[in-house]
């Protein structure tokens, strides 16, 4: 028996997918999808007859046999539907990120606190069995103390009318991070430019510092010739690399690195630098799909009362970086703390 009776906000490019995978759930019902585009909502009621559809989300959110809603529509309408959801007792799975503000998604993470609530951000990355196998790593200090996060996810566009460059792919990689790494960033430092009217930032990079010497960079662009989505993370005993394009290696580990056999306060070239480089192996890992993962995990969340790995407070977690990265992008590459 499905006993989750679910409802879609949205269905341009998530929504579907969204639609899809609660559909195949076996504990989920797919009963209504809303969209303010009538053609998509025409070919989602063809390939889902059974379930209802409308224009207004109102319908969803006040439909009291709905126990969860999910929302794919643009950020800056995240808080409204995200809030009249709580508010009306659904437990909510929101695309990413939470919202387009700090103060919007920690009135949400109170109020779903407040109404006992399930609040699950859609951080898909983290319920990859790439990058669950990685966490198994860094906690198993198998890469021993983490050196840097170096993340790249370029492509040509899409480009967006809404958010930048670094709202639009960003959140990815920074959920990562935050999933990744026990210690929290403590300042942001982001550079840009823009190429196309509108004067939303189009290439980017943001630099994460943490206490003592641990730094995260990201590449984001959406003016580039080729699509690489990958992180490096360098530890002391082994580096890891995270390839999302590579179908058969995604995780490759390499026992690389520096040791100082003289090692020398003042300068690296008085010290006697030793290079290790022994051996490189892709380790299997879980390849389930990752949505897949993350509908069983909130079904899971709602059923038992467990709180999202991914639940409003990473939401947030992340926003706070997307904001300061804004601020240090308008200050044209100026530090701001978190």
């Amino acid at each position: 028996m499905k006993e989750i009776s679910v409802g879609v906000i949205g269905c341009g490019y998530w929504g579907p997918n969204l639609i899809r995978y609660f559909n195949e759930n076996r504990h989920t019902a797919l009963a209504a999808v809303c969209d303010l585009n009538r053609d998509r909502l025409e070919q989602i009621k063809f390939k889902y007859p059974h379930a209802a559809t409308s224009t207004d989300y109102r319908r969803i959110i006040r439909d009291p046999a709905i126990t969860a809603v999910a929302i794919a529509t643009p950020v800056f309408t995240h808080y409204k539907l995200v809030r009249e959801a709580l508010d009306a007792g659904k437990h909510v799975l929101v695309e990413k990120p939470l919202t387009a503000t700090v103060k919007e998604a920690e009135k949400l993470v109170d109020r779903a606190q407040q109404k006992k609530l399930v609040l699950l951000v859609d951080h898909t990355f983290i319920y990859t069995g790439a990058v669950r196998h990685i966490k198994k790593l860094v906690q198993g200090a198998e890469l021993g103390s983490v050196y840097y996060f170096d993340s790249v996810r370029i492509n040509l566009g899409l480009f967006q009318h809404d958010v930048n460059v670094i709202w639009d792919l960003a959140p990815h990689d920074l959920s990562i991070m935050d999933y990744l790494l026990e210690e929290r960033p403590v300042s942001v430092v982001a550079t840009g430019a823009s190429h196309t009217p509108g004067g939303l930032a189009d290439v980017a990079y943001v630099t994460i510092a943490f206490k003592g010497n641990l730094i995260a960079h990201f590449h984001v662009n959406w003016m580039s010739p080729v699509k690489i989505r990958k992180i490096i993370i360098g530890g002391s005993k082994k580096m890891a690399v995270f390839d999302d394009l590579d179908p058969a290696e995604k995780v490759k580990i390499y026992d690389k690195g520096i040791s100082l056999a003289r090692p020398s306060e003042t300068a690296i070239h008085q010290s006697l630098v030793q290079y290790r480089i022994g051996d490189m192996h892709a380790p299997a890992h879980d390849n389930r799909e990752a949505l897949s993962t993350e509908i069983e995990h909130f079904v899971s969340c709602i059923k038992n009362g467990g709180t999202p790995i991914t639940d409003g407070e990473a939401g947030l977690r992340v926003v706070r970086i997307l904001e300061a990265a804004d601020r240090s992008l308008k200050k044209g590459g100026a530090k701001v703390r978190l």
